[in-house]
């Protein structure tokens, strides 16, 4: 009996090996409970990608803390304006925010700032050698509100629920979009909020390359399975658009 149990689980994982249009994949909702996501696929692995699909877009491959130099470029204020966004996430003093894929803590150490000495921002991300540039940065800012997680690619692992959390550059390359936001979203308070900031890929003229850009329009998509409702888009920076979402409330039982 034990032989054929051993061989049903053997066939069981290469099924789930199967490349399948619409794989659904299971994760929990804000109230816990069991939901079913929708709209993983395999397909042409080109050379930035992973060869795997969410709502048809390929997930990209992931920045190596090797290139996390890039993070702290002169020139990123001028392009991305990180005080507009500040200020577009209209932050208060004492909130608890999460900076998810921090890296070096470029945005991370803004955050700070702007909820005070009595907010907390969580640095999360899943190499633990940015974990390090983290420290390094907040240790020489005099930063003492910012504290790094470590989280996995499908859960940042917050160790309290959040008033917002911030994502720059980074959801394009998370392997586990969906369950990773549904992680997010089950960390978020009532009302919490999540932002998205993007390369416009709707502009042939951003100069990054295209699975590192997003539409708005398949960030909202994306995020219909998610239980958000979509607040507004800031289109007034530069290169990239800013995307906001707020968490559902819980359905009436």
């Amino acid at each position: 009996m034990t032989r054929y149990r051993q061989m049903f689980r053997s066939i069981r994982l290469a099924t789930v090996g199967i490349a399948v249009v619409g794989l659904a994949i299971l994760a929990s909702d804000a109230s816990g409970e069991a939901a079913t996501f929708d709209g993983y696929s395999t397909g042409a692995k080109t050379r930035d990608g992973l060869g795997k699909y969410y709502f048809g877009r390929e997930i990209a491959h992931f920045m190596s803390h090797e290139a996390a130099p890039w993070l702290d470029r002169p020139e990123r204020e001028r392009e991305e304006r990180p005080d507009l966004v500040i200020e577009s996430l209209r932050l208060k003093p004492g909130d608890r925010v999460a900076d998810l894929g921090c890296g070096t803590g470029y945005f991370s150490s803004r955050l700070a700032k702007a909820v005070g000495p009595k907010g907390v921002v969580y640095g999360v991300e899943i190499q633990a050698e940015m974990l390090k540039l983290l420290r390094a940065r907040m240790s020489e800012q005099g930063i003492a509100n910012v504290v790094g997680v470590l989280g996995t690619e499908d859960d940042p692992r917050l160790p309290e629920a959040v008033d917002l959390v911030l994502i720059v550059d980074v959801y394009h390359e998370m392997s586990c979009p969906a369950e990773m936001i549904a992680a997010v979203c089950r960390r978020l308070k009532p009302g919490g909020r999540i932002a998205f900031v993007e390369y416009r890929a709707e502009d042939p003229e951003v100069p990054i390359k295209r699975l590192h850009k997003m539409t708005e329009v398949q960030i909202r998509r994306e995020m219909m399975v998610q239980p958000l409702d979509y607040v507004e888009t800031v289109r007034t920076l530069p290169r990239q658009h800013l995307a906001i979402f707020r968490k559902r409330p819980d359905p009436v039982r």
